[in-house]
C-alpha cells in the first residue's frame, strides 16, 4: 500500500515541478548559486513528501557539529534513502556526488545540475579526477559536498573500505571533514523490493575534522580513519534500534 501511495505522490510531484524548474532555469541565467538556493528547499519538500508517505521515523543527531561554512560530509552508503534523509538534513547549498546512470532520468538530473550535483564514472580514472577537480573548487566556493567513500552501496552493515582518494577532496581545499552515521534505510526499500516499509533512521554528524590539523601520515590514511569512526556510530545506534525492538515486542 505505502508504495501506492509514495508512486502516486512522485507523479503529483513531478508534475508540479515542471513549471518549478522553468522559474529555476531563468533565476540560474543570472547567479547560479541563487538557483541553487532556490531548487534545494524545493527538491526537500519532494523528499519529506517521501518520507511521510513512507511511513519513516527520522532521527537527526548531531547537527550542531555542521560547520558554518563548506564542509565535506562522508557516510556509510546502504541504500536509496540515504541521500533522502542527507538532503533533508543539509545545510545550504550542499550537493552530492552521485553515479553517472542519474543523468539519464528525465527531470530528476536536471534538478542535480541545478544543485551542482557531481556525476562520476567510477569506470573512467580520468574523469574521476576531473570530477575531484570540480568538487574541491566547489568547496573552495562555498558548496558542501555529501559522498559516500565506498564507492557503492554495501549489502550489510559492515561497512566497505573507504577510497582514500575521496578525501583529496577536504585536503586540497582545506575544507573540514565531517564523519555521518546512517542505519536502518535498507530496510525501508532495498531488503524487500519493491515494497516500502516504515522504519526508524538514525542519521548522525560527528565531530568535524579539520584536516590541517592532520600531519603528513594522518592524512595519507585518513580515510581507514574516517571509516573506522563512522562504523563505530553505526554499531553503536544498530544497537540502539535494536534494544527498540525488543522493547517494543516486550
Amino acid at each position: 500500500m505505502r508504495i501506492i501511495l509514495v508512486f502516486l505522490f512522485l507523479v503529483f510531484f513531478y508534475i508540479i515541478s515542471i513549471p518549478m524548474w522553468i522559474i529555476a532555469f531563468f533565476i540560474g541565467l543570472q547567479d547560479k548559486d541563487a538557483r541553487h538556493r532556490f531548487s534545494q528547499p524545493f527538491v526537500n519538500i519532494g523528499f519529506k513528501g517521501i518520507l511521510f508517505f513512507s511511513g519513516v521515523k527520522l532521527t537527526v543527531r548531531g547537527k550542531e557539529n555542521q560547520p558554518k561554512g563548506a564542509a565535506l560530509y562522508t557516510f556509510n552508503h546502504r541504500g536509496f534513502f540515504d541521500i533522502i534523509t542527507g538532503y533533508v538534513t543539509a545545510p545550504e547549498l550542499s550537493l552530492y556526488v552521485a553515479k553517472k546512470e542519474l543523468k539519464n532520468i528525465p527531470l530528476v538530473s536536471r534538478w542535480m545540475r541545478f544543485m551542482h550535483c557531481l556525476f562520476l564514472d567510477r569506470g573512467d580514472l580520468r574523469q574521476g579526477m576531473e570530477t575531484i577537480s570540480k568538487g574541491i573548487e566547489l568547496l573552495k566556493t562555498g558548496h558542501s559536498i555529501y559522498i559516500a567513500p565506498e564507492g557503492t552501496r554495501a549489502k550489510t552493515d559492515e561497512m566497505l573500505p573507504f577510497h582514500e582518494a575521496t578525501f583529496r577532496l577536504a585536503l586540497k581545499s582545506k575544507a573540514p571533514i565531517v564523519p555521518v552515521a546512517i542505519v536502518n534505510t535498507a530496510p525501508v526499500f532495498e531488503d524487500h523490493l519493491p515494497w516500502v516499509k516504515p522504519q526508524h533512521i538514525i542519521f548522525e554528524y560527528m565531530e568535524p575534522i579539520d584536516v590541517n590539523e592532520l600531519s603528513k601520515e594522518e592524512k595519507k590514511c585518513i580515510g581507514a580513519t574516517v571509516h573506522d569512526i563512522i562504523q563505530a556510530k553505526v554499531n553503536e545506534n544498530l544497537a540502539e534500534l535494536e534494544a527498540e525492538k525488543k522493547a517494543r515486542v516486550a
